[in-house]
């Protein structure tokens, strides 16, 4: 089983335009090619999950959000980052679908589909749906925001860190991987075990 960082899109990869609905408007945020390559180097699949319900408000078409992912895919491509897969919620929040975030549905799927083990993974996302989704499926999460601050206590309650943009939350787990490993004890069969 793989090991996997899920991000949300507007916000935490990309500006958060306001039902982004033309490729022209999507733009990458500062540092967030750095970030992504540096995951892909230690290792890890790169999964976003993203809720689009301009879709379903007739905003835009899914041949257009195709675009606007494949630009999302070639940019960082030319910075030497990799992403490994988009998932996608099309619904009004009023249909009540089961994969409209903060659902941990789409999460389990990409496990599901590409062997995620979801101990090992993260969920990286600007809004407390995010993090929620990436809790309920069992991923250490990770809350973008712009005053990371939050008293210790305040913060276990949203999510396992708070972060100023991707690229800072990328250098805490790393670090948070490292610290979790480090914990784990070796047996004979070449397993481990806390």
């Amino acid at each position: 089983m793989q090991k996997a960082v899920f991000l949300d899109r507007d916000g935490t990869i990309a500006r958060d335009v306001h039902y982004c609905r033309r490729v022209e408007d999507f733009e990458i945020l500062p540092r967030v090619p750095e970030a992504i390559r540096l995951l892909n180097q230690e290792g890890y699949k790169v999964v976003v999950i993203t809720n689009q319900s301009g879709i379903a408000r007739g905003y835009f078409s899914e041949a257009t959000l195709s675009l606007i992912h494949q630009k999302m895919i070639a940019t960082l491509e030319q910075d030497d980052a990799h992403i490994d897969a988009v998932y996608v919620c099309p619904h009004h929040p009023d249909e009540r679908c089961d994969c409209r975030k903060p659902s941990p549905a789409l999460i389990t799927r990409a496990a599901a589909d590409i062997g995620i083990a979801l101990d090992r993974s993260y969920m990286i996302g600007d809004d407390p749906k995010d993090v929620k989704a990436g809790r309920d499926a069992g991923c250490r999460t990770v809350l973008l925001t712009a005053e990371p601050t939050h008293p210790r206590e305040e913060l276990q309650d949203i999510c396992d860190h708070a972060a100023a943009d991707l690229f800072d939350a990328v250098g805490w787990l790393l670090e948070d991987a490292t610290r979790r490993s480090s914990r784990m004890t070796p047996i004979a069969n070449g397993r481990q075990t806390p």
